[in-house]
C-alpha cells in the first residue's frame, strides 16, 4: 500500500526543487540576454532570435513567480484545512465525551466505547485492551444498558443523530433558545441579548 502521508509531503519538496531548477535556468538566461544586449546593443532587439530568447526568459521568470504564489496559497489552504479538521475532530470528541458523561460510563467502559465508535470489532477491542472477548462483551452490554440502546448500530446512530440534529438546527431562532441535546448548554454564538 502507498503511504499517502509521505507521498503528500514529497509533493511540495518536488515542486520546490523544480522551481529552484527553473530559477537557475532563469538566472542563466537573464544573464545571457543581458550579455547579448551589452555586446550587440539595443539594435539586437530587432533580431528574431534575440526577441524570442527575451520573451522566453521573461516568461520563465513570470512562471516562477506565479508557481511560488500558487504553491504558497496551496500550502496555506492545506494548513487551514488541517486546522479545521482538528477543530471538527475535537468538537465531535466533545459530543462523544458528553454522551459518555451523561451515561456515567466507567473508565473501562469509556475505553471500550471509544474503540466501538472507531469501528473496531469485539475481538479487536479485546486485543487492543489485552482482555478476553467475554470481558469486552460484558462492557458492551453495560454500555448499551446505560445508553438505552440495544446494539452497536443503535449506539452509533444515537451519537450521529445528536451531531446531525444540532447541526441541522444551528442558526435557527429555536436553536438559540434550545440547549445542546447532549451537553445541556446553550450555544453562546446563538443566544439572544
Amino acid at each position: 500500500m502507498v503511504d499517502l502521508t509521505r507521498a503528500k509531503s514529497r509533493i511540495p519538496a518536488t515542486i520546490l526543487v523544480l522551481i529552484a531548477v527553473q530559477a537557475f535556468c532563469a538566472v542563466f538566461f537573464v544573464g545571457d540576454v543581458l550579455a547579448d544586449l551589452r555586446d550587440v546593443g539595443m539594435g539586437s532587439l530587432a533580431e528574431l532570435h534575440f526577441g524570442i530568447e527575451t520573451i522566453a526568459t521573461l516568461s520563465l521568470v513570470a512562471a516562477i513567480v506565479i508557481e511560488l504564489q500558487v504553491l504558497l496559497r496551496l500550502l496555506r489552504r492545506k494548513a487551514h484545512l488541517e486546522h479545521s479538521l482538528h477543530i471538527a475532530g475535537a468538537a465531535v470528541q466533545a459530543v462523544i465525551d458528553a454522551h459518555f458523561d451523561a451515561w456515567a460510563l466507567s473508565p473501562s467502559e469509556r475505553d471500550v466505547a471509544t474503540f466501538l465508535v472507531k469501528g473496531l470489532s469485539t475481538a479487536e477491542i479485546a486485543q487492543m485492551r489485552g482482555n478476553a472477548e467475554g470481558t469486552i462483551k460484558a462492557h458492551l452490554n453495560a454500555i448499551y444498558r446505560k445508553s438505552g440502546t440495544r446494539s452497536r448500530s443503535d449506539l452509533l446512530s444515537l451519537i450521529i443523530d445528536s451531531l446531525m440534529t444540532r447541526d441541522a438546527s444551528a442558526g435557527t431562532p429555536e436553536a438559540a433558545e434550545q440547549p445542546h441535546p447532549v451537553t445541556g448548554f446553550q450555544d453562546p454564538g446563538t443566544t439572544r441579548s
